[in-house]
């Protein structure tokens, strides 16, 4: 090999050993960093990802607060609109009692119109055909009376306790205003009720025939307008006739 050759050999050995290195330098410097961007990447992305989804849970969450905070105010008004109407039916109620109370203070200043007794049978509250035949012609009365008011007084036999003939008395009271109520359109704060239970009899109740007689409810169609107080005569005392109560 001539000293030509042998420069042109070390010239091209030297120029590829530097471009080697140079590679080698150069990849070894910018391979962390390609990483590291890399990183950077999935982080980002990963950041993006869980920001979405927390966005998405606070608008989930939004829309239920908002739907029970509808919810909340449709109850609050529905409640508010309940306690209107009660406060209306109560005060609707007040003003009925009124009446009654000062009816009731007044009762010297009423006179019988017409008046009857119907009667029960033993532990019984439904009314039989006669004693709605009896409420049918004293109801007759009830059109031509000015100022009304209807007395009801129940009453019971002795059999059985005070507390439970005292409530028997005014169930029995009670169908006699139902059938008013629901037949001729008589209006509750007309109705004056007093259940007697067993403490006003008006027969002896040692007796079948007494005690019978004794379950019954005494009806007066009633007014406070000037006229005859003669009371209109009254049909005959209706009901059945059973053995005991």
């Amino acid at each position: 090999m001539n000293r030509t050759s042998l420069v042109i050999f070390l010239a091209a050995n030297m120029a590829a050993t530097v471009g080697c290195s140079s590679k080698n330098y150069v990849k070894s410097q910018t391979t962390p960093l390609i990483n590291k961007t890399n990183e950077l990447d999935d982080l980002t992305a990963k950041n993006s990802k869980d920001i979405k989804d927390v966005d998405a849970r606070v608008q989930s969450g939004l829309a239920a607060v908002n739907a029970k905070t509808a919810d909340v105010e449709q109850k609050a008004q529905t409640a508010g609109q309940n306690a209107s109407q009660a406060q209306q039916v109560a005060d609707a109620a007040n003003a009925r009692v009124g009446v009654l109370t000062n009816t009731v203070a007044n009762l010297d200043n009423y006179h019988a119109v017409a008046e009857t007794s119907v009667k029960f049978g033993f532990n019984k509250d439904v009314l039989t055909p006669k004693s709605k035949e009896a409420l049918n012609t004293l109801a007759g009365s009830i059109a031509a009376t000015k100022g009304y008011i209807i007395a009801l007084e129940g009453g019971t036999d002795s059999v059985g306790s005070a507390d439970y003939n005292y409530d028997l008395s005014q169930r029995r009271a009670n169908s006699v205003i139902q059938y008013l109520a629901s037949k001729y359109n008589v209006p509750a704060h007309k109705i004056y009720v007093i259940g007697l239970g067993k403490d006003k009899p008006v027969e002896d109740n040692k007796t079948s025939s007494g005690r019978a007689d004794n379950r019954r409810v005494d009806v007066r169609l009633m007014t406070n307008t000037l006229g005859d107080s003669t009371p209109a005569a009254a049909p005959a005392t209706t009901g059945t006739n059973p053995s005991s109560m």
